[in-house]
């Protein structure tokens, strides 16, 4: 009976845990870029777009096409950025833990 209540308790800190490291992602931000740093992008840990820098070199009508791949490719960049910091976040906090292969939290 005390494996149970020990495996609850472990089981609320490892939630308290968990919405703590969530609000800590939320707040982390990752920075792509592209075109050898014409375009320069900023996102929250959960990947959203905070801010769009670009280059006035760029800013030709000609050149739109690129600069719109480029803000593409700058988006894709720091959203891989982000994920990779969240997996090592959440890897630190489940570090130790006997998860099953394959287990992803949070739920």
């Amino acid at each position: 009976m005390a494996d149970i209540f020990g495996m609850m308790k472990q089981a609320q800190q490892l939630q308290e845990k968990m919405q703590s490291l969530q609000e800590e992602i939320a707040e982390m931000e990752a920075t792509g870029t592209a075109g050898g740093g014409l375009v320069n992008v900023v996102v929250d840990g959960k990947g959203g777009l905070k801010s769009v820098s670009i280059d006035p070199s760029l800013a030709k009508p000609e050149e739109i096409e690129i600069l719109e791949d480029l803000i593409v490719a700058a988006v894709r960049d720091a959203r891989g950025k982000a994920e990779r910091l969240t997996e090592e976040k959440m890897k630190s906090l489940t570090a130790g833990l006997p998860l099953p292969p394959g287990f992803k939290l949070p739920f």
